[in-house]
C-alpha cells in the first residue's frame, strides 16, 4: 500500500478536533498521519483511496460525474440497484445502470435476497462494462427490510453466504460487499461478515460503522472498523461520520481500514473528496469561496439539463438544500428555486442571486 506522508508542523494553526471513539484512542493532531494513496480490489486500482457510497436517489450518472469532475474520488458507485428490477425491466436497467466512459472505475451495487437473481443481475452489471459489483447489506429502510434485502439480510448469515458463493460463481470482476455492524447492539456480526467475504472470494468489504436499528442517528463505532480489519487480509473500506478531511485521516488512522467512503456529506460539501486528497498532501486543504459555489451548483444544474432527465426539475430542488447550506441569503435562493417550474428558470434564478452577490462584493 502506498501513502502520502506530511512532516508534522512545529505549531500547527486551525486543524479540526479529532472525536474519541469508544474503544480507541484519540489521534491529534491528525495531519502527520499517513492516508492510503492507492486502493486495490483484485484486477481494479482505485487512486485515491476514497469512494463515493451509493445513495438512492443520489449517485445518478449526473451526480457520479459531477464529483469525478471535481478530483480526488477514486471510485464512484451507482444507486441502490434492485436485483429483481434491473432483470425484469430494460428501462429500469436503462436508469440504474447507465454510466458514461469517464466515470470509469464504477461499481454497481446490487440488493435483494434470492442468490439466483442476484447471481444473473451480476452478470447483467458485468457485461454492460462495469469494474465492480457489490451487494447492499446495509440499507435500513423498512420497506426493503420486510422483503429480507439491505440490513434485513444481517441476521441469516447462510443465506448470505450462498449469495456470496452464486454471485462469485457468476462473475469474474472484483465483487465487494457494503454492510452494517449488525442488526443492534446484541446482535453485531462484522467481524463474522467480514471472514465469510473473504473465506468466499470477495475483494473487499465495506463497513458502516452503525446498526440497522441507529439507522442514521447516533454515533458511528469505528472500533468496529477496526474489528473487522484485523479479522481480514482483503481490504476493509470505512464508512460513517466523515464529516471533514480530518476525520477521514483520523479514521484510517484509527482503524487501519485501506480508504474511505463518504456518503451524506457529499452532496453537502462535492469538495470533499478533493480536500481530503489536498490534506494528505499538504495537511491543509482549500475551503471553496462564493465563486466556486456558483459554479458548482450552475454546473450541477446544467448537467442535470443537458442529461435532460425527466426529473431534473425534482432533482434541483432537492440538492438546493444541500448546495446552498452555509452561503448567505441562501434562504431566498432556496425559496425562488422551490417556486421555480421549468429547469431553465431555476438556473436563471441561481445566475441572478450570484450575480447581485458578485457584483455587492466586487464593490
Amino acid at each position: 500500500m502506498k501513502y502520502w506522508y506530511k512532516s508534522m508542523p512545529e505549531e500547527p494553526s486551525g486543524e479540526a478536533g479529532v472525536p474519541t471513539r469508544e474503544g480507541l484512542d484519540a489521534v491529534a493532531p491528525v495531519f502527520g498521519m499517513p492516508f492510503p494513496a492507492t486502493l486495490q480490489i483484485g484486477s481494479v486500482s482505485i487512486r485515491p483511496a476514497t469512494v463515493l457510497a451509493p445513495m438512492a436517489g443520489v449517485t445518478d450518472t449526473v451526480f457520479r460525474r459531477f464529483i469525478k469532475n471535481l478530483g480526488g474520488c477514486g471510485l464512484i458507485m451507482t444507486e441502490f440497484t434492485s436485483a429483481d428490477g434491473v432483470l425484469r425491466s430494460k428501462k429500469t436497467a436503462g436508469r440504474y445502470l447507465h454510466f458514461y466512459e469517464d466515470e470509469h472505475p464504477i461499481s454497481a451495487q446490487l440488493f435483494g435476497s434470492n442468490p439466483a437473481v442476484l447471481a444473473d443481475a451480476a452478470r447483467l452489471v458485468e457485461d454492460l462494462g462495469f469494474d465492480l459489483v457489490d451487494l447492499n447489506l446495509g440499507c435500513p429502510a423498512k420497506k426493503v427490510v420486510k422483503c429480507n434485502g439491505g440490513s434485513g439480510l444481517l441476521r441469516d448469515l447462510p443465506l448470505i453466504r450462498q449469495i456470496f458463493e452464486s454471485v462469485r460463481a457468476a462473475v469474474k470482476i472484483p465483487f465487494t460487499v457494503k454492510f452494517r455492524a449488525g442488526w443492534n447492539d446484541d446482535e453485531i456480526v462484522c467481524v463474522d461478515l467480514a471472514r465469510m467475504a473473504e473465506d468466499c472470494g470477495l475483494g473487499a468489504v465495506a463497513l458502516h460503522a452503525r446498526t440497522r436499528q441507529q439507522g442514521y442517528s447516533g454515533t458511528a463505532r469505528w472500533e468496529w472498523i477496526a474489528s473487522a480489519k484485523q479479522a481480514v487480509k482483503i481490504p476493509v473500506i470505512g464508512n460513517g461520520d466523515i464529516r471533514s478531511p480530518e476525520d477521514a485521516v483520523a479514521m484510517v488512522n484509527q482503524t487501519g481500514c485501506d480508504a474511505v467512503m463518504i456518503g451524506r456529506m457529499a452532496p453537502a460539501n462535492p469538495w470533499i473528496f478533493r480536500q481530503i486528497e489536498q490534506y494528505a498532501e499538504s495537511g491543509k486543504y482549500v475551503e471553496p469561496t462564493e465563486a466556486d459555489r456558483y459554479q458548482m451548483i450552475r454546473t450541477y444544474f446544467g448537467m442535470l439539463l443537458e442529461e435532460e432527465m425527466p426529473d431534473a426539475v425534482g432533482k434541483m430542488k432537492q440538492f438546493a438544500s444541500w448546495f446552498t447550506h452555509g452561503i448567505p441569503g441562501g434562504a431566498t435562493l432556496r425559496k425562488s428555486i422551490y417556486d421555480s417550474k421549468a429547469g431553465p428558470d431555476i438556473l436563471k434564478n441561481v445566475e441572478d442571486f450570484f450575480a447581485r452577490k458578485l457584483e455587492f462584493e466586487a464593490r
